[in-house]
């Protein structure tokens, strides 16, 4: 286990999970505890189990073994309460709908699906859309906007359905430098709200700068907790198989933040 966390601080848990795809394990014997109000990142390799960790906890791959409670129940209590922003390759870009009618889906947790979005709910989307800078795009249709711009739009989604606890799936992936400043302005003032993101990360020269919480993942935990603490050259290391350019790159990037080990 993680460093101990009151209760009432929990975001996550994993207790004992382990998933396979047929007989082969992508995740052993997670136990791990994420904290509230805070932005975490999940860190590893190709092929670490990361965007797996994040679809065990949403119920969309099952378990093996062990549980995963959310915000202290099960995901069925608190499905309103949680947002999702996934991969952008498993989104099909082609469907017809424009921008505002993607936010606008982040509001039907709240509405339930036989209630149409009203008034409030579309003014809640556009509000969404002008966090992320893309409030001149809403009548826009997805196919017709850049990568950078269809991974705000889902950014937007999320923010519209006003949970408490988010998972992102590689939100900087693919995108140009002011799209991830924008991201990072809108993660930081998700957790200003009190709410919690868990992100997958691959790029260990920002993760000192993104994030507090960091989950070092290769098919196992191995190691988890505040980035000033856990993100080490040691812990680095057994994550990455001792992989030097990645190490120095990442402690070079740490150095720079102060908080280099």
């Amino acid at each position: 286990m993680s460093t101990t966390i009151p209760e009432h601080a929990i975001a996550v848990e994993f207790h004992d999970v382990t998933v396979a795809y047929g007989r082969k394990p992508v995740l052993w014997d997670i136990d791990v505890c994420l904290p509230a109000s805070k932005l975490i990142a999940i860190v590893g390799p190709n092929g670490a189990g990361k965007s797996t960790l994040i679809k065990a906890a949403l119920g969309l791959v099952p378990l093996a073994s062990g549980y995963v409670k959310l915000l202290g129940g099960d995901l069925h209590e608190h499905r309103t309460r949680v947002g999702y922003v996934p991969q952008r390759e498993q989104v099909d870009w082609d469907f017809p709908i424009d921008a505002l009618g993607v936010v606008l889906m982040g509001r039907y947790g709240r509405l339930g699906w036989f209630r149409r979005p009203g008034r409030a709910d579309r003014q809640q989307a556009l509000e969404a859309l002008d966090r992320v800078g893309m409030a001149d795009y809403a009548s826009r249709q997805i196919s017709q906007l850049s990568g950078g711009q269809q991974q705000r739009v889902f950014l937007a989604r999320a923010l519209a359905q006003e949970a408490t606890l988010y998972f992102m799936d590689e939100p900087f992936a693919g995108v140009d430098a002011a799209t991830e400043r924008a991201i990072v302005e809108v993660l930081r003032a998700i957790r200003a709200s009190g709410a919690t993101v868990i992100a997958v990360h691959h790029d260990l020269q920002t993760v000192s700068e993104y994030f507090d919480e960091v989950v070092l993942l290769n098919m196992r935990r191995i190691a988890s907790g505040p980035v000033i603490s856990t993100f080490t050259r040691e812990n680095i290391q057994r994550t990455y198989g001792g992989r030097l350019t990645i190490l120095d790159e990442a402690i070079d990037a740490m150095r720079r933040e102060g908080l280099g080990p």
